[in-house]
């Protein structure tokens, strides 16, 4: 019963999916790791993993970047397409860093990493700043999208 409500409200509401999509992953990625991260810099950034021969402290840096900036930027779906950049990135380092490892240590990697790919694939809906904001370039007589 619960899931054919759910199977009719999403297939009925592709901006809701896309919404949920987006506040889920961002949330859970902003809160759970790149908040940890900015509270923890300065025990982590001389053990933290050197990536690309970047030093610890640069590389957790990047890191709060992805996770905590440009996942706030997903939740408000601002240049949505944009801030998944350095979210993929970061996924894509942190197999590298599981050794490649998809199902066991970075099974959490692999999943966020498939919900980045869907929200690129579907993007920011209608329930979004990138929305509005293309709104008024229309409105303005812009020709632009945003990203």
């Amino acid at each position: 019963m619960v899931r054919v409500l759910f199977q009719k409200l999403l297939v009925a509401y592709p901006d809701l999916a896309a919404l949920l999509l987006r506040v889920g992953f961002g949330f859970m990625m902003s809160v759970n790791h790149g908040y940890v991260k900015l509270m923890h810099f300065h025990e982590w950034k001389t053990d933290f993993t050197s990536f690309m021969g970047l030093d610890g402290s640069l590389s957790l840096a990047l890191a709060i970047f992805a996770e905590l900036v440009c996942s706030i930027m997903l939740v408000l779906g601002l240049f949505t397409r944009l801030a998944l950049v350095p979210l993929l990135i970061t996924m894509v380092v942190i197999f590298q860093a599981h050794k490649w490892d998809l199902l066991g240590e970075g099974e959490l990697a692999t999943s966020f990493l498939i919900g980045y790919l869907a929200i690129l694939a579907a993007g920011p809906g209608r329930y979004s700043l990138d929305s509005l904001l293309e709104k008024r370039l229309k409105n303005k007589g812009g020709r632009h999208q945003v990203v």
